[in-house]
């Protein structure tokens, strides 16, 4: 279902390093990627501590911290989230939440 929308108004007219001519820029304000929806894993607690995606439109996805909506999103490529996501199926983090 693509029903993401980025409004190009929220650009804030600074030059920002890789921002491109939608003005989307790792590293931005979550909240200047206005009309996108911020997807949670069901998997997440019920406190709201969760890492949240949003598909934007060209392929890229950001990721905020939900606890901070108003903080930056991290900004990535098609690949760079289909490598992490593979990585995560294999297992290949699973260190970090031991212990």
């Amino acid at each position: 279902m693509d029903h993401d929308v980025y409004d190009g108004d929220a650009y804030d007219g600074h030059v920002h390093h890789g921002a491109g001519a939608s003005g989307v820029y790792n590293g931005m304000a979550a909240t200047k990627l206005r009309g996108v929806t911020w997807q949670k894993s069901r998997h997440s607690n019920s406190q709201g501590s969760c890492v949240e995606f949003a598909r934007l439109p060209g392929g890229r996805v950001a990721v905020r911290n939900s606890n901070f909506p108003d903080g930056p999103a991290l900004v990535y490529t098609r690949a760079e989230i289909e490598a992490m996501l593979l990585g995560v199926k294999d297992g290949e983090f699973d260190h970090l939440i031991v212990g």
